[in-house]
Formats: structure tokens, C-alpha cells, sequence
């Protein structure tokens, strides 16, 4: 079996080379031609000797995850669907912007968070995915998508760890996978330009500030800890007070003055005036832009959209008191690619599913 190269960030392709004798200066040429030529053939490597070229061949390769499908949305917005083994599949969403191209990856097969509005949470949770098949979402998308546009230029100029599953729950891999995409050598996107996604996951919050401070995003959803237990079901291990907590330890070695708070707009459930005005009272407390984001139904679904005038209202109350709000745009929603439906192909570990089904029909006395 050979060693997959996609699984390494510099230095543990340094630490590679080393094992075969090799210099510290070919894992920099190698991780250039892979990442930033999008090679996967070691003879196409010109300035590699040749002997090593050979070597190569024989104990390594580059094998990202396979294509499965490929859906276009009348918006322009395209999801991948990626064969991650096992009978798992998980989805990329690529979005181009005037200004921007942003990838939204994925960094596990399902979820097991299991938040009450998001279709990926409700199908369960498989695995992990490994730093190849994390990565390897950004090089296959960007090869297609150069290839598609004729262009050597770069097509993705931002990525987002929004997609399936808790990135920080596949902490290793994900931060491994976040060296790559920041390395010069690779992918050499800015650290403002590339943005984690949490439930709130606070020792690991605490850790990524630590080790690779990127753009932050918490998916927050709900102004009080009783909402939020039902909501985002993590909260009862980590409520609000430790997660605002969290997001101001991690503030000063972000490349943000800010944090991100994510909020989906559900109808009757966390949209009233009340609710506006206890999420001022608790962003008050860190410094924060909030991004409302109309509920995307997926079969199954308990929750409706709230209405576009109860948002509008909603970021009123907001801007009014000085707190920076936007109102994401939906995209991709006629493909099934707008945030909160993506739900892959996975083989449910936790059996969330089959008890789901077993609840509905149980006979109760």
C-alpha cells in the first residue's frame, strides 16, 4: 500500500522525505507541485530527480476522494458529491461571488451534533474524514474548476469548514488540513480567508486559537440557554456564558477583531423582538458581526422559513443598536447546496435514523 501524500502539511512531508533519506528542500517542491500545480503525477515533476521520481512511484501517490456527481444551480452555485469509501459520501459547495470564490468543505461523514434544523445532524454520523479527503475537496474542486474555465488562475480565493460535520470535533485533521490551505508552498490563502465553523466546541475552540487561529464562526442560533439545549443540543455541555467566554480568549490571536455568530431564521421558534433583544444583550459581551441565514427546509423538517419581513425586522432591531448584521443570501437551494441541506450519503454509526423510525412507530399503552 502506498502512503497517500494528500494526508501530509509540510511538516510531516518533511518527516517523510527524512524517513527515505531525502533533504527537507523536496517536500517543499513536492508540496508545491501537488498543491499548487494540482499534479498527482510524480514523472510530471521535472525538477525532481529522476531516481526520486522513481521511488515515489513505488511508496506514494496522490488520490484525493472521487467524483461522484456534479450539480449546477440556475445561480451558478455547484455542489459536489465526493466517494468517501465505506458507502459515505459527502458534499462541496462551491459559491461564485463578483468579488470572490468561496468553498464550503465538509470534514466529516455526517454529523453527530445532531442540531434540530440542520439535514446533515439529522441523517447521523459515520467517521472522520482523513486530511486527504478534507483536502482533497479543495484540489479536485479547483482543478475541475480551472479546467472548466481554461484558466491557470485561481478560481477559490475563499474557504469556509461549513459543509457536513463539526470541524473541530476531527481536530487533528482538520487543523492539519488548515496548514495546507495557509501554506505558501500550497494553497497560500490568508488566514482571513479561511473560516471554521463550530457549534461550540469549547476546549477545542480554545485549542484552534492556540494552534491556528483562523476566521471564526459560531453557530449560535438562539439567545438563551434554553432555547439553545434544543436547538443546538451541544449547549447543554457548553452553554452560553463558557462559549462567550470561548470567543473572547480566542479574539486576540484572530485575524479578526470579530467573531462571526450564525443565526437561522426560524419561524415562532427565535425570531421575535424579544429574542432580538436578548441576542443584543448577550453579543454585547464580545465583539461580533451577526449573520442572519433564512432556514433552508429538508424533508422531515419541523420549522418553517421565517417570513422575509419578520428578518427584516429582526436585523433592524439589531443595526439599530449599533451591531453590525448581515442577511445571507440563499444559494444553491434548488440543488439542495444551501447551508443546513447538505446531507451526503453516510452509513449512520449512531443509528439516528433507524431510532427515529422506531419512535414514530412505537405502540405506547
Amino acid at each position: 500500500m502506498t502512503v497517500n501524500l494528500l494526508d501530509f502539511d509540510a511538516a510531516g512531508l518533511t518527516a517523510f522525505f527524512a524517513e527515505q533519506g531525502e533533504k527537507p528542500f523536496r517536500a517543499r517542491q513536492v508540496l508545491h507541485w501537488i498543491h499548487r500545480s494540482g499534479l498527482a503525477d510524480f514523472d510530471a515533476m521535472s525538477d525532481i530527480a529522476k531516481s526520486l521520481r522513481e521511488k515515489l512511484r513505488k511508496i506514494a501517490s496522490v488520490i484525493p476522494p472521487a467524483f461522484v456527481s456534479d450539480s449546477l444551480s440556475d445561480d451558478g452555485t455547484r455542489k459536489f458529491l465526493f466517494d468517501v469509501g465505506g458507502g459515505n459520501a459527502v458534499e462541496t459547495v462551491f459559491i461564485p461571488e463578483d468579488d470572490r470564490g468561496t468553498l464550503c468543505i465538509s470534514t466529516q461523514a455526517g454529523c453527530a451534533l445532531d442540531c434540530s434544523f440542520c439535514a446533515t445532524g439529522k441523517q447521523g454520523f459515520n467517521r472522520n474524514l482523513t486530511v486527504a479527503e478534507i483536502i482533497g475537496q479543495l484540489w479536485q474542486v479547483g482543478r475541475t474548476l480551472a479546467a472548466d474555465a481554461g484558466s491557470t488562475e485561481r478560481i477559490i480565493s475563499n474557504v469556509v469548514l461549513m459543509g457536513m460535520g463539526e470541524p473541530l470535533a476531527n481536530f487533528e485533521n482538520t487543523v492539519t488540513a488548515l496548514h495546507l490551505m495557509l501554506d505558501d508552498h500550497a494553497y497560500g490563502l490568508s488566514r482571513r480567508r479561511v473560516t471554521v465553523s463550530t457549534s461550540g466546541l469549547v476546549p477545542a475552540m480554545d485549542r484552534l486559537g492556540a494552534e491556528c487561529p483562523v476566521a471564526l464562526a459560531v453557530s449560535l442560533h438562539a439567545p438563551n440557554d434554553r432555547l439553545r439545549d434544543q436547538l443546538v443540543p451541544i449547549n447543554r455541555k457548553y452553554p452560553l456564558r463558557e462559549l462567550i467566554a470561548a470567543c473572547n480568549r480566542y479574539l486576540p490571536n484572530a485575524p479578526r477583531d470579530f467573531v462571526t455568530f450564525e443565526y437561522v431564521m426560524l419561524d415562532g421558534v427565535n425570531d421575535t423582538d424579544a429574542h432580538a433583544d436578548e441576542l443584543l444583550e448577550l453579543t454585547r459581551k464580545v465583539p461580533c458581526k451577526i449573520n442572519l441565514i433564512p432556514f433552508n427546509p429538508f424533508p422531515g423538517s419541523p420549522y418553517r422559513r421565517s417570513p422575509a419581513h419578520r428578518t427584516r425586522r429582526f436585523a433592524e432591531i439589531l443595526m439599530n443598536a449599533g451591531v453590525v448584521t448581515t442577511t445571507r443570501k440563499t444559494r444553491g437551494d434548488d440543488i439542495d447546496a444551501a447551508c443546513g441541506q447538505l446531507a451526503g450519503q453516510v452509513l449512520d454509526k449512531t443509528r439516528r435514523i433507524a431510532r427515529r423510525v422506531f419512535e414514530l412507530h412505537e405502540v405506547r399503552p
